[in-house]
């Protein structure tokens, strides 16, 4: 417990601003804030340094991605709403999970392959799938896919012992932490869901009448 504490201590103050935006980020996710897109571009600008000081190369190549998705995502969720001003929610068939999940676990082998053998990377194969999964996972944020959640247990997951085993302890607790607000997220959006189906049944009734 001390040496925990003791690590804490030891956290960088940059490092602890990216992980309250890195909150901040998920927890507006969650509710289908704008803002979340704000706090996303933002931490994700001081994480990219954190993590090339480490050798996570994945992990600094990912923040790239994510300074993109933070802009793309902010344009999608403005544009992609009900007419009662609520980002919409999309579903993927399970033709897309298969195509998602193959995607990720041939990019995993790839790339942790031609980082183990040309860079110094640290632990290359979990890096890579962190990397990877992260990147499919965000792009469904971004389109507004529900299964996102699901998919964020998995990769967080992950994250904790990749971060942790790297002395990154703040990001490897907001990993742990996001497992517990990715559960939620994804209670809070099926629930949504429904109530946009819902809402959409109800439309297509009344234009029926008219």
């Amino acid at each position: 417990m001390k040496a925990l504490l003791e690590q804490f201590a030891a956290m960088s103050p940059w490092e602890a601003i990216a992980v309250a935006l890195g909150l901040a980020y998920l927890l507006l996710a969650v509710k289908r804030n704008l803002l979340c897109w704000l706090c996303a571009f933002i931490g994700t600008a001081i994480s990219l340094v954190l993590f090339a000081r480490v050798n996570l190369y994945m992990q600094a190549t990912l923040q790239v991605f994510y300074l993109v998705m933070a802009v793309v995502g902010f344009i999608e969720w403005r544009r992609g709403r009900t007419q009662a001003g609520e980002v919409r929610i999309r579903v993927w068939t399970p033709q897309q999970h298969v195509m998602a999940a193959a995607a990720v676990a041939a990019a995993t082998v790839v790339n942790g392959w031609l980082l183990a053998k040309y860079t110094d990377a640290a632990l290359p194969y979990v890096d890579s799938f962190v990397t990877w999964g992260s990147v499919i996972t965000t792009w469904m944020v971004a389109r507004r896919v529900i299964e996102n959640w699901l998919y964020w247990i998995v990769v967080d997951g992950v994250a904790i012992w990749l971060c942790y085993a790297q002395g990154l302890l703040g990001f490897a607790l907001l990993s742990a932490v996001y497992v517990g607000i990715v559960v939620r997220g994804y209670f809070v959006w099926r629930r949504d869901l429904a109530a946009q189906r819902a809402a959409d049944g109800e439309g297509a009734m009344a234009h029926v009448a008219t």
